[in-house]
């Protein structure tokens, strides 16, 4: 259908020549989001992720170690061999010694949040082990706290150059962004879109051209206590929105918020198989390429983020405007 019959058949239906005034709607992240597309401005090129397939990853529990691959962890297991391993605690990292072949992957966070500072320590021990991946950024908390797309996204390329000039550009590729994904299942798809192009760029500008590890996650913010059924609904369509988007792994936190038992955690983990298995959704590449709806909104999302990294940039740096409550204000402030 081309956009002048649409739009004829708009007014009609609506019974009404000012369609615009009555199909507009407003979002709270501030992107133009239209009724109708036919294309697209500046088609995108196809944005890869590093793994082949996404990676459903659960929780440790003995009774799926014949069916689970992907394994989080919080404390140490033995002969875990042919897993792929996100370690999930300080203190087990110290104590974990990796052969080359094995496949482990950092999700500890070098930022320290209360004291604005990165824990060099900690950062030093951690580039020292044979993981693939041995730094976490953790953007996660942002998105629980109430930030915004946007403010999520150029809050990661700031802590990322907070990194890149302590440590060097060679960093870029030994990191892991954790990010929570929310409930606007387009625009989620958009934002982990987004970041790849973002980051990408400011890979470039030290003379690379590297591609996030993205680990995501279901939102603890939109979850209730007393709606646990609901709570399984709005987790599914996360977990979708991340493999859709090209998330590398994704990871779904237990949708009953105030205890976790063996059946809740079974549950909430073969949310992913379901997605995976039924839909095949987690091998592609690039689902969404080509979607003028979603190639639209990616690029407005990336230039808004972009352009809040560079405001932060200009105003210090992310560490400094967190020791000034700046970022605390911002991301718990949605516009």
């Amino acid at each position: 259908m081309s956009y002048n019959a649409w739009e004829n058949l708009v007014k009609k239906q609506l019974k009404t020549d000012d369609i615009y005034s009555v199909l507009k709607k407003e979002n709270l992240e501030g992107i133009e989001v239209k009724p109708f597309y036919e294309s697209v401005e500046q088609p995108l090129v196809n944005l890869p992720k590093i793994e082949e397939n996404t990676h459903l990853v659960a929780n440790y529990h003995e009774s799926l170690i014949d069916d689970v691959f992907a394994f989080l962890l919080d404390q140490n297991v033995e002969n875990l061999e042919q897993k792929t391993i996100f370690v999930n605690n300080t203190d087990l990292a110290g104590h974990i010694s990796p052969k080359e072949e094995d496949r482990y992957f950092s999700l500890i966070d070098v930022f320290d949040e209360k004291e604005a500072v990165i824990n060099d320590q900690l950062v030093k021990e951690l580039l020292a082990k044979q993981f693939r991946r041995n730094i976490c950024v953790d953007i996660s908390l942002h998105q629980n706290a109430g930030a915004a797309i946007y403010q999520q996204l150029g809050i990661a390329l700031a802590k990322t150059k907070e990194l890149v000039e302590i440590y060097g550009a060679e960093i870029l590729n030994k990191l892991v962004f954790r990010i929570a994904i929310g409930p606007n299942y387009f625009f989620e798809m958009a934002k982990l879109r987004a970041f790849k192009i973002i980051f990408n760029q400011l890979s470039k500008e030290y003379g690379l051209d590297e591609i996030p590890y993205i680990f995501a996650e279901t939102s603890l913010r939109n979850k209730a206590v007393s709606d646990k059924e609901n709570n399984l609904i709005r987790s599914t369509l996360e977990l979708a929105s991340a493999m859709i988007g090209g998330a590398d792994a994704v990871f779904s936190n237990n949708y009953l918020v105030d205890r976790n038992t063996e059946n809740s955690e079974e549950i909430s983990f073969k949310q992913q198989i379901v997605l995976a298995y039924e839909s095949i959704i987690n091998v592609f590449e690039d689902a969404s390429n080509g979607s003028y709806y979603i190639e639209d909104i990616t690029q407005q999302i990336a230039e808004k983020s972009w352009a809040l990294f560079v405001e932060i940039e200009e105003a210090g740096g992310y560490l400094e405007l967190l020791q000034q409550g700046t970022i605390q204000k911002e991301s718990t402030n949605m516009p």
